[in-house]
């Protein structure tokens, strides 16, 4: 390796990418120009510093011809498990998505990623610009990726979250049965494998991590694309680094990195935020977007404070407890139902699917005279008021 590890470089993006040797960087995440043909201005907040960057050039076929140099000495560079992927928007997506058709094969392209997100503009009269771009490539059919989950929509049938699902003969996705022709039930669903749309709030104005220099991207979004493709010790590259957030990233995640900038401030800037590491804790990523809805119910907030993923459509199941890779059902009873209905809607709505624990929150002393002679496996919890209640109504 010409280039030392860890470091952030002054130099043209295409002449120092010369400098690094074949099948030697595992990642590259680029977030080039974006031919938008405009001179891009910003303040720092705390240092009231003005950053910029031009991003004119002559023509569209000046801007192609240097990004096919540059896509070029990316794919020489990555290894033979590596992955690149290229950060753009409106107004040159179509040219770049062309250019890595020709340069890595259309056969390795494996996913247009859509970063949406908020922001609140004046806009010009047509549709709000919420999303930007970000093509998925790889060198060869054998590259690597770690598969990542999420957790299933409120929405989601049961039955759907419960039923084990295989691929057939021809590759197509069905629903595995036992000898008897019965399907077959899990309790060990990761949850939904991500998908191509990433909401990742963009970087708010006051974000610990903003640094003022334009096109800052947040980390969560460089730490995602690092995760998925990468292993502790892997080489990421990026040959436009800016402000430096994919060294950032490359660093909190013990990867090692480079960094290359034509721009003065940013070798600057990505020198600072890489001795300080600042990075933005996101409300909507660790909380879920869920938890900024206005929880109207007692059910449904019961269940958020339980971190339990809500159950729509079933009266025997409120949500899932997550414990490790399996799932345990949880009920909350209703204001209407005794005890024992409670209990049975449960019993009824695991029937057959082996759960280890069944667990019914009680909220009430509503029961039948069978009560107690009844013989249940389901965990009776009693809900925090109801045990204060009784516990006042004792003395």
């Amino acid at each position: 390796m010409n280039h030392d590890l860890n470091t952030v470089i002054f130099g043209d993006s295409c002449e120092e990418l010369k400098k690094i040797p074949d099948s030697s960087v595992n990642l590259v995440y680029l977030d080039p120009p974006f031919f938008s043909q405009k001179e891009h201005e910003l303040s720092s907040r705390s240092e009231g510093k003005v950053y910029s960057f031009d991003d004119k050039f002559s023509s569209k076929d000046e801007y192609i011809s240097f990004m096919s140099l540059v896509l070029n000495e990316i794919k020489r560079v990555l290894t033979k498990d590596g992955s690149i992927f290229l950060h753009c928007d409106r107004y040159a997506s179509h040219y770049l998505r062309e250019e890595l058709d020709k340069v890595f094969g259309e056969v390795n392209f494996q996913s247009e990623i859509i970063w949406a997100y908020k922001r609140w503009s004046n806009s010009k009269k047509g549709l709000l610009n919420a999303h930007q771009n970000i093509y998925f490539y790889s060198k060869t059919k054998d590259f690597k990726f770690n598969q990542f989950y999420t957790e299933y929509s409120p929405s989601t049938n049961i039955d759907q979250i419960l039923q084990k699902r295989v691929r057939n003969s021809k590759g197509k996705s069905e629903y595995k049965r036992d000898v008897k022709g019965d399907v077959v039930f899990t309790t060990e669903k990761k949850g939904v494998p991500l998908s191509d749309v990433w909401e990742i709030p963009f970087l708010n104005p006051k974000a610990k991590e903003r640094c003022g220099y334009p096109t800052q991207k947040p980390v969560k979004l460089l730490q995602r694309i690092i995760e998925l493709v990468t292993n502790e010790g892997d080489i990421v590259l990026d040959p436009f680094c800016g402000s430096g957030t994919t060294c950032v990233a490359a660093k909190s995640l013990n990867r090692k990195f480079i960094g290359i900038d034509k721009n003065t401030d940013a070798i600057e800037i990505s020198k600072k935020r890489l001795s300080e590491m600042i990075i933005s804790e996101s409300g909507v990523l660790s909380k879920g977007i869920d938890s900024y809805i206005e929880k109207n119910s007692f059910e449904s907030t019961l269940l958020f404070l339980l971190n339990a993923i809500p159950v729509q459509r079933n009266k025997g199941i409120d949500g899932f407890i997550k414990n490790d890779n399996s799932l345990i059902p949880i009920k909350i009873q209703k204001d209407t139902e005794t005890i024992d209905d409670a209990i049975t809607n449960l019993e009824n709505a695991v029937q057959g699917k082996n759960f280890p624990i069944k667990i019914l929150i009680q909220t009430n002393e509503k029961h039948t005279v069978d009560f107690f002679k009844r013989e249940t496996d389901v965990k009776v919890i009693k809900y925090v008021d109801l045990q204060i209640k009784n516990l006042l109504n004792a003395v």
